[in-house]
């Protein structure tokens, strides 16, 4: 059990510093140059502060089953405990393939819940055979537009989850104004629900996402690290979603989730991935309108929905990537003629 202690704290830190690289303490110089740090556990005000009682329990030598998987024997501070379990429902995960990993012991609302951690081996993205290429924008506007080799592109509306954003932050305010006792208890609840939604929303996603697409297929993300978004179209009391919106939460998601049907996601440069025509390859900012989020090419005429473009270009980079380009990126041309 104290062994438990130690891997359940390491696992946390290792987490917070994975989020940490992810957001670069950004400044500019004495020049007016941009400058970036990556940031790492010594950027933390405070030591991580554990406020849920959770143990870390290892397979046969802290959790076990027996007498046909109707029992579990729990390892405790005291003697070790034996209790009824049921496998309905999770029957194909105790079937051949699935590996039984550590598991953690959580106790919430006055119950205690054992979460199994359950692993499968299946073959890697092969990129050597063809596959389908999906370029992704991630936005406000519309959560997810994506394109896939035909040509195809969906759009995943994101209006309802902005305005739903707006009433959780509505009564966080109303919250923090009383300031008492009991309006702390109920924001901290209030952002329990709030990430449990959030996070159900990009399983939804992803899911929907690997759904479509099926095996063998490429994701192609935008490296969004450091990158806020245009919000100038929104309501002022919208205008802070992008701060808060799980992007890292939706990729990591994806990730697993592709990899578990053999496909993968790729992160690509982000950079004028917005403001290049897909068909004459010009690079013009004021080509996109975001007032009426449309790209309109002043050289060859091109028209198309901004974040449709957006998913265009960031499928091509995907192209390039199975073509043998290590990082593939946008280059800066200007107009001709």
């Amino acid at each position: 059990m104290i062994q438990s202690v130690f891997r359940t704290v390491v696992a946390r830190y290792k987490t917070v510093l994975e989020q940490l690289k992810q957001h670069p303490y950004r400044y500019q110089d004495d020049n007016k140059k941009w400058m970036s740090v990556t940031k790492d556990l010594t950027w933390l005000f405070k030591p991580l502060h554990f406020s849920r009682p959770q143990a870390d329990l290892v397979r046969q030598s802290n959790y076990s089953f027996s007498c046909g998987l109707t029992e579990i024997s729990l390892t405790t501070l005291g003697k070790r405990t034996k209790m009824p379990f049921t496998v309905k429902g999770f029957e194909h995960y105790f079937q051949k393939g699935w590996r039984l990993g550590t598991a953690r012991l959580v106790h919430s609302r006055g119950k205690w819940y054992l979460h199994i951690g359950m692993t499968k081996k299946n073959a890697d993205f092969d990129p050597t055979v063809p596959a389908q290429v999906v370029g992704i924008d991630r936005g406000l506007r519309f959560i997810a537009t994506t394109v896939d080799q035909q040509e195809k592109t969906r759009f995943f509306d994101g209006k309802k989850i902005l305005l739903k954003r707006h009433k959780f932050q509505k009564v966080r305010a109303e919250l923090q104004h009383r300031g008492t006792k009991s309006a702390k208890k109920k924001l901290k609840q209030l952002q329990r629900r709030e990430n449990r939604w959030m996070t159900d929303i990009n399983h939804q996603l992803s899911k929907t996402l690997v759904a479509l697409y099926g095996p063998q297929t490429l994701f192609v993300l935008e490296d969004l690290t450091n990158v806020t978004f245009n919000t100038n179209d929104l309501p002022k009391s919208l205008r802070n979603s992008h701060r808060s919106w799980a992007f890292f939460q939706l990729e990591a998601f994806l990730t697993y989730k592709a990899q578990a049907v053999q496909s993968q996601v790729l992160k690509v440069s982000p950079a004028f991935t917005s403001q290049r025509c897909p068909k004459c390859g010009l690079i013009e900012k004021t080509n996109r309108h975001h007032n009426i989020h449309e790209y309109h090419c002043q050289q060859c005429q091109y028209r198309s929905n901004d974040d449709r473009l957006g998913a265009m270009n960031i499928k091509m980079l995907g192209q390039e990537w199975l073509s043998g380009v290590k990082h593939p990126r946008i280059k800066k041309t200007t107009a001709t003629g």
